[in-house]
C-alpha cells in the first residue's frame, strides 16, 4: 500500500506537508527529533541541537499551527519541600512534558520520509520502502498504544470511573497507560503489538516497574496483538484486565 499509494504518487503527498517551511531547518530538526525519539521535550531539543529558548519559540509556533501538541508530565516533582536533599544521581533531573504530532500523516513524514525526499521526487523508492519495513513497529506502536487507551475509557464508560489516562512517565520508568478513577484508583497498562502471545512474565515486569516507581496501582490492563498465554487466561484475579486485538471493534 505505501508503495503504490506514497511512492509512485510522492509529490502529491508532499503538498500535504503545510506549511511547506516545517521542510526546511529549523523546523525539520524538531519534527524529526519528535518523530523519531520519546518525544520528550528537552530530549528533542538537544537532537535537534537547539538552544532552549529558541527551540521552545519554535515549539510553540508549532503547537499555535496544529502540527504539534504538548502532553504534560503527570510525574510529581522529586523535591518535595526546599530543603529536601535529592540523591546526587537525580540532581540533574528535569521532569519534561512530551510532543506529539497532532496528525499521524505528520509524523510518519518526518519519522520515515524526510531522509529519502531527494530519492522519492526522482521515483526512487527502495531505499526508503526498505527503512520504513525495518522500523516499522516505531509507528504502529504509538498508535496502538492511543486506541488502547481509547478502548480503556470507552470499556469503563457505562460506570463513568475514568477520569484521567493517557500515557506516563518518571525518572525510573515510562508505562503504556495510567489512568486514575473517579474513586482515585490507579489503572496501570502495557500495550504489546507482537505476533506472539503476552505470557504472565510480561505482567510481572510490569508489576515490577510500578513498585520501582512508586505506583500503588489496583488494576492492571494488558493489551495483546495476538491473544494471551493459556497461564495468564487462567488467572483468577478481579483486579486484572485482559484485551486482545478484537476488543478493538469497540471503537468502530
Amino acid at each position: 500500500m505505501v508503495e503504490s499509494n506514497f511512492v509512485k504518487d510522492f509529490e502529491k503527498f508532499q503538498a500535504l506537508v503545510s506549511p511547506s517551511y516545517l521542510l526546511e531547518s529549523p523546523y525539520r530538526e524538531i519534527l524529526v527529533a519528535v518523530a523519531r525519539g520519546d518525544g520528550k521535550l528537552y530530549s528533542v531539543l538537544r537532537k535537534a541541537r537547539l538552544s532552549e529558548t529558541i527551540g521552545e519559540q519554535i515549539i510553540q509556533e508549532l503547537v499555535s499551527l496544529n502540527v504539534l501538541r504538548i502532553e504534560d508530565s503527570r510525574e510529581p516533582p522529586l523535591r518535595t519541600h526546599p530543603k529536601h536533599k535529592l540523591k546526587k544521581e537525580q540532581r540533574s533531573y528535569r521532569v519534561q512534558d512530551k510532543l506529539r504530532f497532532v496528525q499521524p500523516f505528520m509524523r510518519f513524514w518526518f519519522g520515515f520520509v524526510t531522509y529519502y525526499r531527494k530519492d522519492l521526487l526522482l521515483g526512487k523508492g527502495d531505499d526508503f520502502l526498505e527503512n520504513f519495513e525495518k522500523h516499522y513497529e516505531r509507528l504502529r506502536s504509538l498508535v496502538y498504544e492511543q486506541l488502547c487507551d481509547t478502548l480503556l475509557v470507552e470499556y469503563c464508560a457505562d460506570i463513568k470511573c475514568i477520569v484521567g489516562s493517557g500515557s506516563y512517565w518518571d525518572i525510573h520508568s515510562e508505562f503504556d497507560i495510567l489512568a486514575v478513577s473517579k474513586d482515585k484508583k490507579i489503572i496501570l497498562g502495557e500495550c504489546k503489538y507482537k505476533d506472539r502471545k503476552v505470557c504472565k512474565n510480561e505482567l510481572t515486569k510490569l508489576k515490577l516497574k510500578a513498585e520501582e516507581s512508586g505506583i500503588n496501582v489496583d488494576v492492571y490492563v494488558l493489551f495483546s496483538k495476538s491473544g494471551f498465554s493459556n497461564e495468564l487466561l487462567s488467572t483468577q484475579d478481579e483486579n486484572l484486565l485482559l484485551f486482545d486485538l478484537h476488543d478493538l471493534k469497540r471503537l468502530l
